[in-house]
Order: C-alpha cells, then structure tokens, then sequence
C-alpha cells in the first residue's frame, strides 16, 4: 500500500539554483574547471572577529538552549544597529533572533496570515518566497516588473492584484540587485497600512549597496516586518542566524512558534553574530571586491553578447534579459556550464512567466575569477 505525501510537499517547486550547483560539481568532479556564478553566497568566511568570538564562547559557554527569541545582548546589539545605521529607534524587544532569514520567513508568514490568504511579490523574486508561501497554503501574487520600475513593486501593480493580505519587498533585490528609494518605500507602506496589507520588507543585502541609501521598513513603518541576515554582508552563511523585527503584537505569537519550532537559535552561532557587528573594516572591505566585480562584469559582458544587464544597486547579482539569444533559459544555461565552464541561474528559477528569457549572474566571488569568466564567454560567444 503506498503511503500519502502531502499536497503541501508537491506544490513546492524545487531551487532550480541547487540543481545548477550539482552539475557544476558534478563538471568538477571530473577534473574540469567552473567559475561560479551562479552561488549567492559569499567566498569569504566569516570575519575574524567573529572566529574569535565563537572560539572563546566554546571555552566558556556551556552551549545550551537559549531563549527563544535570542540571546538578550545581541537582540539590544541589533537594535542599537537600526539607530546607528537608520537614526531610528527600535526596542530591543522588538527583535527576534532567527535560523537565518530562511528561518525567520515562515515565522513572519505564520504569524501574519491565515491558509488562503493572498501574498504579493514582485516578479522577477527570490523563489523561496513563492514555495514557502506555497508549503503553508498561502498563495503568491506574481506583480509583473520592468526595467522601467527598477523591477520593485508600484502601487500601479498592487491595485491590479485584486484583495491581498501582504506584500514581500526586497531592496537590494535577489536577482535584481535593484532598491526602491526610502519615498517609494514610503508610499508602498502607507498603501498597505491604509488596506491593513502586512508589509514584509526583505533586507538581508543591506550593508551591500554602490548607489545610493538602503531604506529599512523601520523608517516608514511600525507594522512592517523587517527580515533580515547575517549571511550576506556580514558573511555568515552556515552559520544560519537572521532576525525579525516585528510590530509589539507579534512579538508573542512568534515566540510561541519559534519555540516550538525550533527551540532556539543556534547558541554558537548567535555569539559570533554579536562581535561580527564590531568587524566593519573587514566587511567593508567585502563590499568594495564586490563593486569592482560588479563593475568588471558591466563593463566586460558586453563584448560577451550580453548586454541587456540590471544596474545592480547592491547585493551581488546582475540579471541579464537573454531573450535575444534563446528562449530556453535552462539549456542556455546548461550549455554555458558545459561548453564555456561558466555556471549560472536561469531565469526561470526567479520569474514563472519570463524567466526562460532571463539568467542571474552573482559577482560574489573573486576578482581574477570574474576576469576569468569573462574571458570565457568572450571566447564561447565567437564560437
């Protein structure tokens, strides 16, 4: 007899980015090289100061359960971080300590929504907004973007959406690496604030940013939810700790999930977390590698016939429109891995109705390895 599997388990669609990641290890294994471009992630492990930190906590820490909502001294940490980076005040017990962003997602989403309710994103987006939304029977309104609108949500698109119960905004966008202005932030609050629309801002690529101010939700909004990381900037990404800052009415009912969910953070991970914020010089050091990647790649995939690129505010991707070169994301992937030895995401993964004319680019890694990919499709694209 065969056994059920939930109707929530298929409706979840896979990371098309993992499978991407298994071929270019699978080229690898049989001794060929790969430039990854296709890892959201950074190259660089965690900053010093950090090690350090954890090194001394295994010493002298007993390394048990902590509380749910985190460790006290890093909830006032990361408050204190919202008044010095925004100028704007947020209590320290309004701060949750999450298993990463990834963690704090379905806490946020459980708290605020009922099965049914509607949740508007922007597409292109970060998959797993779609799929968690899905294993929870919540259902995602795609809000087509363009260029025109630094592919961000408008309020154009939200009153063609129909009644939703939240919107998802991201700024640096994951795959765009486009922002919204703190105005346009603004008035995307208000408009939901005015509909009782729960607003979830996505700020896990802040502190990655070349042009321009990344506006928090908790400048414009006190019942936003904010989501944000320490694997980005901060370069933190297995050791899976975020946080939340919700309004004071959540606080509770996200303790009571987060509970018994998870239990707690882990207690290592959440003592490095607290000394990473005093590892400014070495993170910003990150931050201009990455600018300087960005601008290699703006300038060199061009000549690569690749020249329909986001301008890349922050975070560390690009996305390209390859609608002129195929129609089949995948497989112009597939091949560029193959042939050229340069791996990538398509489209697809980010975008259910275009995204087969579309690839994201990370430019997290080196350098020498970006020069190198550019080489590559330079030389792939006379072929």
């Amino acid at each position: 007899m065969s056994h059920k599997v939930s109707r929530r388990a298929g409706a979840v669609d896979p990371f098309i980015v993992m499978d991407v990641m298994a071929a270019a290890a699978a080229k690898e294994a049989l001794g060929e090289s790969v430039i990854h471009l296709e890892v959201g992630q950074p190259s660089t492990p965690a900053p010093a100061g950090a090690l350090v930190a954890a090194h001394a906590a295994l010493d002298a820490d007993r390394i048990g359960y902590v509380a749910a909502l985190g460790i006290p001294s890093l909830r006032e940490r990361i408050a204190r971080h919202y008044r010095d980076a925004y100028g704007a005040h947020v209590p320290a017990e309004r701060v949750i300590v999450t298993t990463g962003s990834s963690g704090g997602f379905p806490l946020a989403f459980l708290a605020s929504f009922d099965a049914g309710d509607r949740v508007a994103l922007a597409a292109p987006g970060y998959p797993a907004y779609r799929n968690i939304l899905a294993a929870l029977n919540l259902e995602a309104v795609d809000l087509p973007t363009s260029a025109a609108d630094r592919f961000q949500p408008t309020v154009e698109a939200l009153e063609k959406a129909g009644p939703i119960s939240g919107l998802i905004v991201a700024s640096p966008s994951n795959p765009t690496g486009t922002m919204v202005s703190g105005a346009e932030l603004g008035v995307l609050a208000r408009w939901c604030d005015e509909r009782g629309v729960r607003l979830t801002s996505d700020e896990i690529y802040h502190g990655i940013v070349y042009d321009g101010h990344a506006a928090s939700a908790v400048e414009v909004s006190d019942t936003a939810i904010v989501v944000n990381s320490f694997s980005k900037y901060f370069s933190m990404t297995g050791w899976r700790v975020g946080w939340l800052v919700v309004p004071t009415d959540l606080v509770r009912p996200i303790e009571r999930l987060a509970q018994n969910f998870f239990i707690s953070v882990p207690t290592l991970s959440q003592h490095a977390a607290l000394a990473a914020f005093e590892c400014r010089d070495e993170l910003d050091g990150h931050v201009r590698r990455y600018k300087a990647n960005r601008d290699l790649l703006m300038k060199g995939l061009p000549a690569a016939g690749l020249d329909r690129l986001t301008p890349a505010q922050g975070a560390f991707y690009i996305y390209a429109d390859v609608s002129h070169l195929t129609n089949d994301s995948r497989d112009f992937c597939r091949r560029m891995l193959q042939e050229a030895g340069v791996a990538t995401t398509p489209g697809v993964d980010f975008d259910r109705a275009r995204g087969a004319g579309t690839l994201r680019i990370s430019f997290a890694g080196s350098t020498a390895e970006m020069e190198e990919a550019v080489r590559r499709l330079k030389a792939w694209q006379r072929k």
